[in-house]
């Protein structure tokens, strides 16, 4: 999937059909005189409903379709005969979609379950014929009810990406030449920030045929929780991810006040993402020769207060099988299914 064809928020338009109208017909036939009403009732307006599909990965089949329009409900006729249901208008998603009313901001409901099924905006009840109508004192009665409006709505779909492992990092981490090093994922590489500008997936081949999905999600940047750069877009693709992988390269000023501040970015933007499991990969270590590394160990254990961390470089290939084994451990500690 090329970075172009990945969208993940969009706006669209979305209105029911309307009821149809019930039939006010009174019934004829050659022997028999005063048949009485027999109109029908009218058939429900189409309804618009969201459809999770998995086979979706993102939201590009909306990009130049923002308008749906259920069908209206067809007329009551005689003989009872009801109207035809108008016809339904189904929005195929990816799991990982929340839905949202865009002129208020309220979260209606997301989608994460293959063939989950939820109804957007209903369609206008059909309106009754005269036969309901028809009693004791008014045996005749000339009139039906028209079928009620549909609805009509703006929403908004935003797609939280849905992977076991979400990459985190400042721009230009070298989180992309991770992705492509232990993924078939061939995501675009250059020596310059904000090179990502959409998610990328990718996923992780493991022993024994088992595998699990890495996100390289674009660089976080301090401020980026109050929306600076391209903050909240890329953020909340971090809240489906079981784990966290945190990537700073071995010649930052000081790893641990960098991971200090991507942990005060996630908080930020919302505190039950520190309840999820983290582990720090030092990148670019084929720089540090083994005294260098034994000395920034020891200063980190005490910085870092226990966290995990290793140190990995993807261009040499060091650590990379040690890094599949640890991220494969906790996300089974996790409970999380796996792929």
């Amino acid at each position: 999937m090329t970075e172009g064809n990945f969208v993940d928020y969009v706006k669209l338009y979305v209105s029911s059909g309307k009821g149809g109208q019930g039939s006010s017909h009174l019934h004829r036939e050659k022997y028999v005189a005063k048949g009485g009403p027999d109109g029908g009732d009218g058939g429900r307006g189409g309804h618009v409903i969201v459809k999770g599909n998995k086979n979706l990965w993102t939201l590009f089949h909306f990009k130049f379709k923002k308008h749906f329009k259920a069908g209206h409900g067809e007329a009551g006729g005689k003989q009872r005969s009801s109207g035809a249901y108008g016809q339904d208008v189904y929005l195929e998603v990816p799991l990982g979609t929340v839905i949202k009313d865009t002129e208020t901001g309220e979260k209606l409901f997301e989608i994460t379950e293959e063939g989950q099924e939820k109804i957007l905006v209903k369609g206008g009840k059909g309106g009754l014929g005269n036969w309901n109508f028809k009693s004791s004192v008014n045996q005749t009665p000339r009139y039906a009810q028209p079928g009620l409006p549909g609805e009509e709505r703006n929403i908004t779909l935003e797609l939280k990406v849905l992977a076991d492992v979400g990459l985190v990092g400042f721009p230009n981490a070298g989180k992309s030449t991770l992705l492509s090093a232990i993924t078939s994922a061939k995501p675009k590489i250059a020596d310059y920030e904000f090179t990502t500008l959409k998610p990328n997936l990718g996923i992780v081949q493991y022993r024994d045929f088992k595998s699990f999905v890495m996100a390289d999600i674009p660089g976080i940047i301090e401020g980026a929780s109050e929306g600076k750069g391209l903050g909240h877009y890329f953020l909340r693709h971090i809240e489906r991810n079981s784990t966290l992988l945190f990537l700073i390269p071995a010649d930052s000023k000081d790893i641990a006040a960098e991971y200090n501040v991507l942990l005060n970015e996630l908080k930020k933007y919302n505190p039950e993402l520190l309840d999820k499991q983290r582990l720090i990969a030092i990148s670019k270590a084929d720089m540090l020769d083994e005294e260098l590394k034994e000395e920034l160990t020891a200063e980190l254990k005490k910085e870092l207060k226990g966290l995990d961390f290793i140190f990995i470089s993807s261009v040499a290939q060091q650590g990379i099988q040690e890094l599949k084994d640890r991220l494969w451990q906790m996300l089974n500690e996790s409970g999380e299914e796996l792929r």
